[in-house]
């Protein structure tokens, strides 16, 4: 069985492993090896180019930083070979389409529906100073926006995307993933007929010129092919010996582990030390949720005027949770440029919420017309459809998360393993491409520089 031995051995050729290699070579650490199960690095970040010439991502990816060093490295691997867009998002709701922030932007709506949303809002002076710490997620929903803006936005489309009821998840992952709300700035943009769209880390943001998102991660990826091992597929993980077996047969020893996997994965099914995890980490593992997520792709002959970049569709009369005019982030993304429009729709599932794999395609493009993104008349105009799932979508910041992580995390350190990106440190709301990335980087800082980590820590106990 062919063995070899390295010193840092990483799982995944996605951001996150990539991002660990990068700087491994920068602090000129050479004895690094990436063990990749798929047949192209980027993991969820990947882009593919389907027969009829239409790029598409694992979802609608956005590339912002909140990292100097990212930015950087963005400029080193794209140089000129980018757009930048400034973002234009909107919600469809009730026939309408509201800019995004819902809660900035209600003017959009019916009177009634107006109204029932500033109820809402005005109802929180009454019950904001005895409501106390939310117990859940739809508790803080509630406490934040008032049941107006929860029951007519917030809860359906919260349900749509994560495929999991509110009251399961925990609410102190938010951050800077939800605007909340300014009653005052609220009722100015009604009274002023006034849009408010600003809001956000992605307000700016790039996309590659050529090859989607999946380009960045081409070309970083080409910079450590001699220490890339592609549809490497790891079997068994022998914490004891340190070592990893591929579905080949060969196996490598270590002495630092990266697993970007994920990490219910890791310790449910890879790991083997002794007689395997012990029952409180397996427990907490099995305590991780997460959804999946199927991408569907619709390419069309003809354009039309829509600066959009990305809509929200918290109703459901459509499948999909969020719909990207895919177009409008490169015109390359299309067969012919300028000539054709790309829309990439997301629909997630989970044992919460099943959908028909079969029937999915033929109810997007249904739900496409609803949405008035296609007409009746545009069926002749679909020259291509792309289909694509994913059963790991989002990690859900589900209520047992933290106590989890606070078990496993510790536990996997001991053994020389470290477990870090979207899925393999589990955290959302650190799950960004930048975020990934730089997981990565600390990482191997630690590793090379005893450097602590600062965007991967383990929850507070109290």
């Amino acid at each position: 069985m062919p063995h070899h031995h390295v010193a840092h051995l990483i799982l995944g050729a996605g951001p996150t492993g990539l991002g660990a290699a990068q700087r491994l070579r920068e602090l000129g650490v050479t004895d690094y090896l990436i063990l990749e199960k798929g047949a192209h690095p980027g993991g969820l970040s990947a882009s593919f180019r389907d027969d009829h010439g239409f790029t598409w991502d694992i979802g609608g990816h956005v590339v912002f930083s909140h990292y100097e060093y990212f930015d950087r490295l963005l400029d080193d691997l794209l140089g000129r070979d980018y757009l930048a867009h400034q973002r234009k998002a909107m919600i469809r709701i009730a026939g309408a389409w509201v800019p995004y922030p819902f809660q900035n932007n209600i003017r959009h709506l019916p009177p009634d529906l107006q109204w029932q949303c500033i109820e809402g809002l005005l109802s929180l002076k009454d019950t904001a100073p005895t409501s106390g710490t939310p117990a859940h997620f739809h508790d803080w929903i509630l406490q934040v926006f008032g049941n107006g803006i929860a029951d007519l936005f917030l809860f359906p489309y919260n349900f749509k995307v994560w495929a999991h009821p509110p009251e399961t998840m925990a609410w102190n992952w938010i951050g800077e993933r939800v605007s909340v709300v300014d009653l005052r700035r609220v009722l100015k943009n009604v009274v002023f007929q006034q849009d408010d769209v600003s809001w956000g880390p992605n307000n700016l943001f790039r996309f590659p010129l050529y090859g989607g998102t999946g380009e960045i991660f081409s070309r970083l990826a080409r910079r450590h092919a001699d220490h890339l091992r592609l549809n490497a597929k790891v079997t068994r993980i022998d914490a004891t010996a340190r070592m990893v077996t591929c579905a080949d047969g060969s196996a490598i020893t270590y002495d630092n582990l990266l697993n970007t996997a994920p990490l219910d994965w890791l310790v449910l099914t890879a790991l083997r030390t002794g007689s395997g995890p012990p029952e409180p980490v397996r427990a907490a593992a099995r305590n991780l949720k997460h959804n999946g997520v199927h991408i569907l792709g619709v390419g069309l002959d003809g354009t039309r005027e829509d600066d959009t970049c990305w809509m929200y569709f918290p109703e459901y009369s459509n499948p999909f949770y969020r719909v990207t005019n895919f177009h409008n982030y490169s015109p390359n993304n299309t067969g012919r440029p300028g000539e054709q429009r790309a829309l990439m729709a997301e629909v997630s599932f989970s044992g919460h919420k099943p959908v028909d794999g079969a029937a999915l395609l033929h109810e997007t493009i249904s739900g496409l017309e609803d949405v008035e993104l296609m007409r009746k008349d545009d069926a002749h105009r679909i020259v291509s459809t792309w289909e694509h799932a994913e059963d790991y979508g989002y990690p859900i910041p589900c209520l047992d998360r933290d106590a989890a992580l606070n078990v496993i995390q510790p536990w996997l350190e001991s053994l020389g393993i470290y477990s870090r990106g979207r899925f393999g440190g589990w955290k959302y709301e650190v799950g960004n491409m930048d975020h990934s990335v730089m997981q990565g980087v600390e990482w191997a800082e630690r590793m090379v520089l005893q450097r602590p980590e600062a965007t991967y820590s383990l929850p507070r106990t109290s």
